[in-house]
């Protein structure tokens, strides 16, 4: 958020009096942060920011306008720091009056003087309207301070022809004096004769009219005579022809002296209307250059990209020439807004494009709000990048699947440090031909670092037996499968762009993507309520993305959890072999990170609810994949056997079975464990039910496993290492050449190996079992306990049968020699 700066406070002014057109020196603090961020300056009440001009943040240079009151303060406006406030204030004085025939050394405009010819009750001519001394005495300024006098006197005036005029403030202002003592009578004896003469005055104008009629009576006479021989003249004219008449000979010499005047005169008169004519317009241009200038310099702001320094003059121009009647004002101000109007239709063709950033869309809604654009913006902005997101997901999808025919993805594996327990991936070339390179790779590349695909080799690197105690330096290349990359990707994207996307969809609620311009017009408040009704709209957007994120993963690994029509949209790879186990956890790890990062933008818990319930199934499907695969390397357990007996008479069968099942249980031990969030997977009955059989199974394959070993033919067994000698005194210690593996000996082993199974590897097993969390483990062992018996139980008897068959052999000839009949014989009674 931008820093806040403190209003405009004016502390200084000079000077502090004048009249209209002064030019003034305005100091104070927080004046604005450039010309751009003025926007606002009166002094007196009269906008002076036309002629404002910004010098600091301290001092602002400008001239005074025509304004109401006499006295006001000096307001400054800017963007940033709002409307300020003053300490100051300036006076603005009358001009000084000046009479018609009084000389002046500049120009001065002409006072509406009242012509008082009109005026019955005074028979004073014109000129003397503003005699110079009325009282008829010397006049002696005084240099009584103006302000103590406009304070004794308020609202009043000392000019007599005011109707606000103050008699008092008139002598105080002109026949004051600072003499000494004896000239007062002098002065009093003054005052006396200027009473006399305003009373002289008085008495002439009450005579006036009829002195003056007495005296002009014969004037009166003889203008009589004089209008009635020219009315005689006239009439007699009448009766004649026209061209000779006098008045025609009159109207001949006027237009005579009219035409030599106008020859006399045209030239000069020309030449001063002219001058007249390009004077007043450059006058105009100089005043409102301003305007003039402005829809040029609006096409060279728009070029260089200044979008500020064209609203701020948009501005400027639309308080000042908005409601002009000026004809050639409205003509230049339709041609600003036809530029703006352009530049209306250019930021909201940037604001729409994709991809941008938070910080330019921004931007683009706060230029497009100042300059008053048409619709929402904003909201606008935010369904674009809506359906941008949707189409990036399915273009994702699309582009991994044209690979999955290319060649495969490889990735060597290899660890930062020595105490660094996390990895990195980085992408190799398939030996022998280049890289498939997707073209959805490139997007947002400065998240890879920190991909959950580091997590990976702890899963993945899981193998069975010894092999998994490998060297930490050591780097294994192994093939990456496209569902598994396509996931990575996928939830890569979302997670790098819907935070932008959410924090915009937060600008725009609380109204900051606005300016105080913004503000101040009320389209801050629209827009909030635009906000409050369009929260359902917005929630219908998030769901949609959620909703494609986790189809499409279903498609890559659970297409058997979609129906046909969603298939056909969110699926559409080539399932040639089900997703091996060491890449399930891997994925949902990513899965997990992404709800992690998505719960962190504060996105409510029933939108992400669908991702949680995504993670369930995965983390079901995982652990069902784990304990089939675990069955089938048990099954393959029985090729290892190397029949190589300790002195315990064991082999390594039952400690490779034993490892297996421990390494597939430590490779479900993140996934079994609950996130945030999370439910057990062993909470459903019907998951308990499958996880028990498939673990009573993996027990069974493995019984199943030594039964055939101890029936299997000697053609079928590996004896090339075999060299205990079963037959000896030391029957599990001593080793011999004999390379052949009877039926007795295998069967000693298995036996050997069923009493281990019993008393350790099984029970061991169940402690594993309920370490992670499994449900039903004593009815596991139990069940397998008896298979085992029964297993021990059967091979113990072939074995008895094995070695009785020899001693029955060598008995059953002699039983039978007599001829014995044992059917004569009596039944023993036991005594």
């Amino acid at each position: 958020m931008a820093h806040i700066r403190k209003p405009p406070l004016v502390t200084g002014i000079s000077p502090n009096e004048g009249i209209s057109w002064t030019k003034v020196t305005i100091r104070g603090e927080n004046l604005g942060m450039g010309p751009t961020d003025l926007i606002g300056l009166t002094i007196c009440g009269h906008n002076c920011l036309l002629t404002a001009e910004w010098m600091s943040a301290s001092k602002i240079v400008c001239r005074v306008g025509q304004a109401k009151n006499d006295k006001g303060d000096i307001i400054v406006t800017t963007r940033s720091g709002g409307k300020g406030t003053s300490t100051v204030s300036f006076k603005l004085l009358k001009p000084e009056k000046i009479g018609i025939l009084d000389q002046s050394a500049v120009w001065v405009d002409e006072m509406n003087y009242y012509d008082m010819r009109t005026d019955r009750n005074k028979g004073i001519p014109p000129l003397s309207l503003r005699p110079a001394n009325p009282l008829g005495i010397e006049i002696d300024k005084g240099k009584f301070p103006q302000k103590e006098l406009e304070a004794l006197f308020p609202g009043m005036s000392a000019d007599f022809t005011s109707e606000n005029f103050s008699a008092a403030w008139y002598l105080i202002e002109n026949h004051s004096t600072t003499r000494q003592e004896y000239e007062y009578d002098h002065r009093f004896d003054q005052l006396k004769m200027a009473v006399m003469n305003l009373k002289k005055q008085a008495n002439k104008k009450n005579e006036g009219s009829l002195q003056y009629v007495k005296g002009g009576l014969s004037t009166f006479f003889e203008a009589q005579d004089a209008l009635s021989a020219i009315h005689q003249k006239l009439e007699a004219d009448g009766t004649e022809k026209v061209e000779g008449s006098m008045t025609q000979k009159l109207e001949n010499v006027l237009n005579r002296a009219s035409n030599t005047a106008d020859t006399l005169f045209q030239e000069v008169l020309g030449r001063k209307d002219k001058a007249d004519s390009t004077r007043n317009a450059l006058n105009v241009l100089q005043r409102f250059k301003f305007l003039f200038n402005l829809p040029l310099n609006i096409e060279r702001n728009i070029q260089k990209g200044d979008y500020d320094v064209v609203i701020n003059d948009y501005e400027k121009a639309k308080s000042l020439f908005g409601k002009t009647e000026v004809q050639v004002f409205k003509k230049y101000y339709a041609e600003v807004e036809t530029r703006v109007e352009a530049l209306r239709k250019l930021l909201l063709d940037k604001l729409l494009e994709t991809p941008s950033t938070l910080h330019d869309q921004k931007r683009y809604i706060r230029y497009l709000s100042d300059l008053h654009a048409e619709g929402d913006p904003a909201w606008q902005c935010i369904g674009a990048q809506h359906k941008w997101i949707l189409q990036l997901m399915h273009n994702c999808k699309e582009s991994y699947i044209k690979e999955q025919k290319g060649t495969d993805v490889f990735f060597s594996m290899t660890q930062h440090t020595p105490n660094d327990n996390n990895w990195v991936i980085f992408p190799l070339p398939h030996p022998g031909s280049l890289l498939v390179h997707s073209p959805m790779m490139d997007l947002d590349s400065e998240v890879r670092s920190s991909s959950s695909l580091g997590h990976l080799s702890r899963s993945a690197s899981l193998k069975r037996g010894s092999s998994n105690q490998s060297s930490r330096d050591e780097t294994w290349r192994f093939k990456a499968p496209q569902q598994v990359a396509f996931v990575e990707k996928l939830t890569k994207l979302v997670v790098s762009q819907l935070p932008n996307f959410w924090k915009l969809w937060i600008s725009y609620v609380n109204g900051s993507l606005f300016s105080e311009t913004a503000e101040k017009s009320g389209q801050m408040e629209r827009s909030k309520k635009n906000a409050r009704q369009r929260q359902n709209d917005f929630k219908t957007m998030i769901q949609q993305v959620m909703k494609s994120l986790v189809k499409l993963i279903r498609g890559a690994l659970l297409p058997f959890s979609l129906g046909e029509n969603e298939l056909r949209e969110y699926g559409g790879w080539e399932m040639k072999s089900e997703l091996s186990s060491q890449w399930l956890p891997h994925v949902i790890e990513t899965v997990r990170l992404s709800y992690e990062s998505l719960a962190a933008l504060e996105i409510p818990n029933d939108m992400l609810q669908i991702i949680q319930d995504l993670i369930f199934d995965l983390r079901v499907r995982c652990i069902m994949t784990t304990l089939q695969h675990t069955a089938e390397d048990v099954k393959r357990l029985a090729e290892k056997e190397d029949w190589i007996v300790d002195n315990e008479g064991l082999t390594c069968l039952p400690s490779q079975f034993e490892q297996c099942v421990v390494h597939s249980l430590q490779s479900l031990r993140g996934v079994l464990e609950c996130k945030p969030g999370e439910t057990s997977v062993f909470q459903q009955p019907k998951i308990q039910e499958d996880v028990y059989q498939l673990s009573i199974n993996i027990m069974q394959v493995f019984i199943d496993c030594l039964e055939q070993l101890s029936t299997k033919p000697d053609s079928d067994v590996d004896t090339t290492h075999l060299s205990v000698d079963v037959s000896s005194s030391d029957l599990f210690g001593s080793i011999h050449e004999d390379s052949s593996l009877s039926l007795e000996r295998r069967l000693l082993v298995v036996l050997s190996n069923c009493c281990y199974l019993e008393r350790h590897t099984f029970l061991n097993l169940a402690e594993h079992f309920e370490k992670h969390g499994f449900q039903g483990v004593e009815k596991i062992t139990q069940v397998s306990m008896d298979s085992l018996k029964e297993l021990d139980q059967r091979l113990f008897e072939m074995y008895i049968e094995l070695k009785a068959d020899p001693i029955v052999g060598s008995l059953e000839p002699g039983i039978y020699a007599g001829y014995f009949d044992w059917k004569d014989c009596l039944t023993p009674t036991g005594r």
